[in-house]
């Protein structure tokens, strides 16, 4: 069956129709009337023979069929876009652009005041959302605009996304000024002694401490588990409790940071962004600044 003919502009409609998922609002963004964006969709129903969103008191729901084609069509509209403006040359200070960060709480604490900084001072009028995506979903919400970049563990693999390594950190333990251990250096049995806090947004299972731990045939003794990293540092300093996390995160607090007594693995980052987005000016510029950001603090 041969595609159907179309104008492209019914593809902007239908982009927008899925981001807004409301024909009013679809309406505004595009500054054209709703029976103008209603003909538009109905235009593409017919061609494709599929209903593409159904309407739901929530608004209106993309079908199986708009799922399976909106990141092709984002991807050929973002194409189009920059062939049309190629020769346009990107200025920083004048751009308006706002891009969407999917990110862990800990990877926010590091980067977004160091490029807060620099796009108030190189980028003004630029603006940054953070969003947290499950690694699960990360590539679609790439393909499908949903993001911009997604910084995380380099366990994502799919063919239409690009990565680049933005350094790596390595644990140790922290414990407060006034804590009852004293020593200078932690022994295995010392560590083990300690009350422990868990990091872990999983109601229930073991992190990378918890299974090296258990390859020696030890366990910790865990007496908090809390959601995200940016919380466990102000437990342990109103406790007996002991953190084992990246040191990046614990030198940001004044406590005591004391090396592991057993190997783990160094935490690296990786950072994604669909293919699409290769020649974008803008995006490229912000990824060298995420890029040079973070490979600068790893490397302290």
């Amino acid at each position: 069956m041969r595609p159907p003919k179309l104008d492209l502009n019914l593809f902007v409609v239908f982009e927008s129709i899925y981001e807004k998922r409301n024909l009013t609002r679809a309406s505004e963004a595009l500054f054209i009337t709703q029976p103008a964006v209603s003909n538009a969709l109905a235009r593409m129903r017919k061609a494709f023979g599929d209903p593409l969103f159904v309407s739901t008191p929530s608004g209106m729901v993309p079908t199986p069929f708009t799922e399976n084609i909106i990141g092709r069509v984002r991807e050929a509209l973002q194409l189009l876009e920059a062939s049309a403006t190629e020769g346009d040359v990107f200025v920083p200070a004048a751009s308006e652009r706002t891009f969407r960060l999917s990110m862990p709480d800990l990877t926010e604490a590091i980067l977004l005041p160091a490029i807060g900084e620099v796009l108030q001072q190189q980028a003004p009028g630029m603006s940054i959302e953070c969003y947290f995506t499950p690694r699960s979903e990360v590539a679609a919400a790439l393909a499908t605009g949903k993001i911009d970049f997604a910084i995380d563990v380099p366990l994502i693999d799919d063919p239409q996304l690009h990565q680049t390594p933005l350094g790596s950190d390595r644990y140790a333990c922290m414990l407060r000024h006034d804590h009852p251990f004293t020593g200078d250096t932690l022994s295995i049995e010392d560590y083990l002694a300690l009350g422990h806090i868990q990091v872990s947004s999983r109601r229930q299972g073991s992190g990378l401490v918890d299974a090296e731990l258990k390859k020696l045939g030890e366990q910790r003794r865990i007496r908090m588990r809390v959601q995200h990293y940016m919380v466990a540092p102000l437990v342990a300093l109103r406790t007996n409790l002991a953190l084992t996390a990246p040191i990046q995160l614990l030198q940001r607090h004044e406590a005591r940071i004391l090396e592991l007594p057993f190997e783990l693995p160094k935490l690296e980052w990786h950072l994604y962004w669909h293919r699409s987005n290769e020649q974008d000016q803008a995006s490229n510029w912000l990824r060298g600044k995420i890029v040079d950001t973070l490979s600068a603090r790893a490397a302290r």
